[in-house]
């Protein structure tokens, strides 16, 4: 198989530059491994790879609060100490501090998923890849579990734009609860976690937590307890979303592959192994709906690099290897030096029986919403403005009306 134009791949190669500090578990460097290995492979040869534009904060404030994007332009390690009010309003003080060049860092990962999601918009990709984006905890208005800027619902609010129905999927091991909450009210997005549930971080997504208003069972939660195999995800997984694709029949999907599922990750108590995770994104891509992957969580970075790289391949079809090629940093990788992450002997505390009633909940809750809802597109605004625009001066009178929808329709309308 030759190049693909129609994988597209964004990668900036200074996102591996910031450092989150010393004892924290976020590692962007993590992001530039993986490159390493998809470029040792000889894959980047086989898609589109893209440098993104940076995000505007013109563009993040399409979602996040104005006060907040100009908090993060403006933060630095020195301003938030002298601050501590507004860093306890915007940034909480152990998860998410305010490192050197947070903005910055903030811009790439929030550029690549807008660009991303122009590039399905515009029919340019069927497939798009950005492992620096996933940053699924961030709020309107503040920071939360490592992550400042919602680069996913970001995306959405493009995807929305071109697409009547979008499907949110996260695979990491905590609830997408910032994604969740954006669309929480609306018909046009389902959003789908699968997570680990009951006294672990954020303490969200219950089964039956399903959405309010237009949105009401349009929110789809899949609890786990610690300990999850293969086997058992691969159950409920397919189960659930073969039964949310021929449900909801979406125009395009947003898959969050957070690798702190996989096992012996420092954060994540799952058991998954690399072929286990990865298998999820294969079987997402067989329903032949455009589909755009992006990073997540995952804190023993050598296993998130062999991941993602791992999931690369799987995405353009191309078959690799299983001794991994010399690369930039091929001793993290050491002794066995191969692309694998292994699940262990750790006990599965989900029963076959309590995976059942999960799905029969949730195929319960799926058949209250008319498949293929209607929802008429009356036309598509403007493009937003580039990011060569200028964003001093810029306000709401300079932003395109958002897509409209009839009233079977709901718009997320920040």
């Amino acid at each position: 198989m030759g190049w693909n134009k129609r994988v597209a791949y964004f990668y900036d190669s200074e996102v591996g530059n910031y450092n989150y500090g010393y004892d924290h578990c976020m590692k962007p460097f993590r992001i530039r491994m993986a490159h390493s290995i998809v470029t040792a492979y000889g894959l980047d040869k086989k898609m589109d790879v893209i440098c993104p534009p940076r995000a505007t904060a013109l563009e993040m404030t399409r979602f996040h609060t104005d006060d907040y994007i100009e908090y993060l332009r403006r933060v630095t390690p020195e301003l938030a100490e002298m601050m501590p009010t507004y860093s306890d309003c915007f940034l909480p003080l152990h998860d998410c501090p305010a490192f050197d060049g947070v903005y910055e860092f903030c811009s790439i990962s929030a550029g690549g998923s807008i660009a991303g999601a122009k590039r399905i918009n515009h029919g340019e990709s069927d497939v798009v890849i950005n492992w620096a984006g996933g940053l699924h905890h961030a709020k309107k208005g503040e920071a939360s579990g490592f992550c400042y800027v919602n680069d996913i619902v970001l995306a959405i609010l493009e995807l929305l734009r071109y697409n009547q129905r979008v499907v949110y999927l996260d695979i990491d091991v905590h609830h997408g609860d910032g994604v969740e909450e954006a669309f929480y009210t609306t018909n046009r997005v389902m959003s789908v976690s699968f997570h680990q549930f009951g006294n672990f971080f954020p303490g969200t997504g219950d089964i039956k937590d399903v959405g309010v208003e237009k949105g009401k069972y349009y929110s789809v939660n899949v609890p786990l307890r610690e300990g999850i195999d293969d086997d058992a995800y691969r159950f409920v997984f397919q189960r659930v979303m073969r039964n949310v694709m021929e449900t909801f029949r979406p125009n395009a999907v947003l898959m969050q592959c957070g690798t702190d599922s996989l096992s012996g990750d420092r954060l994540g108590c799952f058991n998954l192994s690399m072929k286990g995770h990865a298998a999820c994104v294969e079987f997402m891509k067989s329903f032949g709906v455009p589909i755009f992957c992006v990073g997540g969580g995952g804190y023993t970075i050598r296993n998130v690099a062999r991941t993602w790289a791992y999931e690369t391949s799987v995405l353009l079809g191309e078959p690799v290897d299983q001794r991994l090629p010399y690369n930039d940093y091929y001793e993290f990788y050491g002794p066995e030096y191969l692309l694998d992450v292994p699940a262990s002997n750790m006990a599965n505390m989900n029963t076959r029986q309590q995976l059942e009633r999960i799905c029969n909940d949730i195929h319960d809750h799926l058949r209250h919403i008319p498949h293929a809802p209607s929802v008429q597109m009356q036309s598509v605004p403007q493009d937003w403005p580039s990011d060569s625009d200028s964003e001093d001066g810029a306000d709401d009178a300079g932003r395109p009306d958002p897509v409209r929808a009839d009233e079977s329709g709901s718009n997320y309308s920040g």
